[in-house]
């Protein structure tokens, strides 16, 4: 993986360190997610595809983010309860961050001027200066280098997603 993007210190939801080269030769699916989003059905879906595709590489990371109508306003303990009742989520999530803004995190940062804009779904679409709601999903290959950004409102089962992912998984 490129050093920009696996040096940068993480904090997984339970307070330990962390980075992405934790995940190296891995395909990584990264998500702002939001417990009180219209999206958050969406962790369902995500949840799925980790299950069917974790053992061919690939590992969903959930970014909880209250960026957006204050839609993950809970603690760290309270999302990570939550998702695990309500969703059965077993998929790595980490701490709380701001994914847009000025303090936005580094990760954050890094992700969008790798890929400036999404591509698809019919609604938020993404901007050039950044996030534009809950749900947006990256998709970083086995090499590290980042081969996609998908809207909100692209569901994980798209086929959009999921057929990129498959390839990806395929090299």
């Amino acid at each position: 993986m490129p050093q920009s993007l696996t040096s940068i210190p993480l904090t997984r939801i339970d307070g330990a360190p962390a980075t992405l080269a934790d995940y190296r030769g891995k395909v990584l699916l990264v998500v702002n997610v939001a417990s009180q989003c219209g999206l958050t059905p969406q962790y369902a879906g995500l949840q799925s595809l980790y299950e069917q595709k974790r053992a061919k590489g690939l590992e969903v990371l959930g970014f909880p983010a209250n960026n957006f109508g204050a839609q993950e306003p809970g603690t760290n303990d309270e999302i990570a309860t939550f998702c695990e009742t309500s969703f059965g989520v077993e998929f790595p999530m980490f701490a709380k961050i701001s994914v847009a803004g000025k303090d936005r995190h580094p990760l954050y940062d890094a992700l969008v001027a790798a890929r400036p804009k999404a591509d698809g779904g019919e609604g938020k679409a993404g901007s050039d200066s950044g996030i534009s709601w809950n749900f947006e999903k990256f998709v970083i290959g086995r090499d590290g280098a980042v081969i996609a950004r998908f809207a909100p409102d692209t569901t994980p089962d798209d086929p959009r997603l999921t057929k990129l992912l498959d390839a990806a998984l395929a090299r």
